[in-house]
């Protein structure tokens, strides 16, 4: 009696990593499937880093849907690389939807920008963009809408995480989602002020020796930016990115508009960079007005 042949195993089923619908296309693009549709140690581990994000950033997504009656949100990737984030988010969330959804990926490396383009229009994805601009020229570019739903940076390093914090601020963004990444500026500050701030306060130890001033340098640059975005309006949560290559510092910022209180994480912020030493700074993580509303409910709960 002979036996029938057995098929031969899927793609999904030699990869259950993979999710269903997602496309292969894509994935080989990526260099995340092998054009035989393996998956290496390398690849697995990096798509697993790129759904972690993706479990974050859908239910952000789903906010915006639901606040705008429907409609799409649109997304801005700062420092988007080869755009593994935006295509993955398109492919398991946009793709198929028809309801405006739209993500822009910002990236200064040129070449970076075509292929992703060209990929793009080969998959049929048109709900993509890829402008070739810095994240500080992006803020002022008529390429872009004027508000942003949601904005996403992913190591962009040093300052560029501030100038995306500013585009976020500036395009009235209803969720930013930050990784931030080799945080030198505040470090060099600390630096050239630490002979005239040593004697000033026994805090001021924290950050005396060279390998605490970059390490102090890239925490407090963090709870900076925390603050700044509180004193903005925005609920903030700081959690760690399990598993992330690129980076030992792995910290994950998510901050949702939600027109809270401005006045005291303002007030805090100024005195952090007053008692550290960095007033000088005070322009890059700046405050805002707070809103009538805001107000109001401040001097109900003070």
């Amino acid at each position: 009696m002979r036996h029938a042949k057995k098929d031969a195993p899927t793609i999904y089923e030699q990869a259950p990593e993979i999710k269903p619908g997602q496309s292969i296309e894509l994935l080989k693009e990526l260099h995340i499937l092998t054009r035989d549709g393996k998956l290496n140690q390398d690849s697995r581990r990096k798509l697993k880093q790129v759904y972690h994000l993706v479990q974050f950033i859908e239910p952000l997504l789903k906010d915006v849907e639901v606040q705008k009656n429907g409609e799409g949100a649109t997304v801005v990737d700062h420092g988007a690389g080869k755009s593994y984030l935006g295509f993955i988010l398109y492919d398991l969330f946009f793709k198929g939807r028809d309801n405006g959804g739209h993500i822009y990926g910002i990236e200064t490396r040129e070449e970076l920008v075509q292929k992703s383009t060209e990929l793009a229009a080969r998959l049929g994805f048109p709900g993509m963009s890829f402008l070739n601009l810095s994240v500080a020229e992006s803020t002022g570019s008529d390429k872009l809408p004027a508000t942003i739903d949601v904005v996403t940076a992913l190591h962009a390093c040093n300052t560029a995480t501030d100038d995306a914090i500013d585009f976020a601020l500036k395009k009235h963004a209803k969720h930013i989602v930050l990784v931030p990444c080799c945080q030198a500026e505040v470090a060099s500050v600390l630096r050239k002020n630490k002979g005239k701030d040593l004697g000033r306060s026994a805090l001021t130890e924290i950050w005396r020796h060279p390998i605490h001033t970059r390490e102090f340098g890239s925490q407090i640059t963090n709870v900076l930016r925390c603050l700044q975005l509180e004193a903005h309006g925005y609920q903030v949560t700081v959690t760690e990115l399990v598993g992330w290559e690129h980076s030992m510092k792995n910290e994950l910022i998510v901050a949702t508009y939600k027109n809270l209180p401005r006045r005291r994480p303002a007030e805090r912020l100024q005195q952090v960079l007053a008692e550290v030493g960095l007033e000088e700074l005070s322009s890059r993580f700046y405050t805002g007005q707070p809103a009538p509303q805001a107000q109001e409910a401040e001097s109900t709960t003070d």
